[in-house]
């Protein structure tokens, strides 16, 4: 698993964080398949490091990605004597946001999930970082409908599985440009779009040239305007120019294009 292709990402979605993994970790009925899944999802006390120390505990698959990891995370002590969990770390603490959501697998909930933030510091005097996590955690046996009025589930705690993340503030994550191409491009962009218009214009306005016509052109053209005054539904004189130019694109060309259709 060390030598993957450039661009080759473990990038799962919730259903099968929740629907394969986590359920199979749970069951544990296959070995063979927890020695592979170790390797892809380490079991690992994240709550014994700070963030920025996870990454190189991080999987096979994951450890080379620069903005997410997997782990399965044991239940811990406290927890199974019925306490709640401690998300301490050396540097700071995690702690829950927001409402817990549900995981979803053909309109059923399988799972529930919590997002968490890291703080720096203490209680409450915390900062806020740029870390965050999804915790996910499987229903006790079937899974139960969606609808809202359902009894609360009942929880699987022995394992959970946690997407660490940290919050990218590039709105292209795809598309790694080094910093002030976008700028440079808008501006070339923006100076293309003022010269198409300025082209633009100038075809729809092209300059008048004026001819000075003969001294006997003038007065006789005078004497036909006074003499006789254009009368009111009469059609100018004045041949209209008509373009017979055929038009400039190949009929086959767009006979192709149309699929050879009439």
């Amino acid at each position: 698993m060390g030598d993957l292709p450039p661009g080759f990402r473990f990038y799962p979605t919730e259903e099968e964080l929740v629907s394969f993994y986590l359920h199979n970790k749970l069951e544990g009925r296959r070995p063979d398949l927890n020695l592979v899944m170790d390797r892809i999802i380490p079991v690992l006390d994240i709550y014994e490091f700070n963030p920025w120390q996870l990454p190189q505990f991080a999987g096979d698959l994951s450890n080379r990605d620069p903005e997410q990891w997997f782990f399965f995370i044991p239940r811990q002590e406290s927890e199974a004597r019925g306490g709640r969990p401690k998300r301490l770390t050396t540097a700071g603490y995690w702690k829950a946001t927001g409402s817990p959501g549900h995981v979803y697998s053909n309109n059923r909930t399988i799972g529930m999930k919590r997002t968490m933030v890291f703080y720096r510091g203490r209680a409450p005097n915390g900062r806020k970082t740029d870390w965050k996590m999804n915790e996910y955690k499987a229903i006790q046996g079937e899974s139960s409908s969606s609808s809202s009025t359902a009894a609360s589930p009942t929880l699987r705690h022995e394992f959970s599985l946690c997407r660490v993340y940290k919050k990218s503030k590039n709105t292209r994550a795809f598309d790694r440009r080094p910093l002030g191409v976008d700028e440079m491009r808008g501006h070339q962009a923006a100076a293309a779009i003022i010269q198409g218009d300025e082209a633009t214009t100038s075809l729809q306005n092209p300059p008048m040239v004026l001819e000075r016509p003969n001294s006997t052109e003038s007065s006789s053209s005078e004497e036909h305007a006074t003499n006789n005054p254009p009368q009111t539904g009469e059609t100018s004189s004045i041949p209209m120019s008509i373009d017979t130019q055929p038009p400039s694109w190949d009929w086959d060309q767009l006979d192709w294009y149309y699929g050879g259709q009439n």
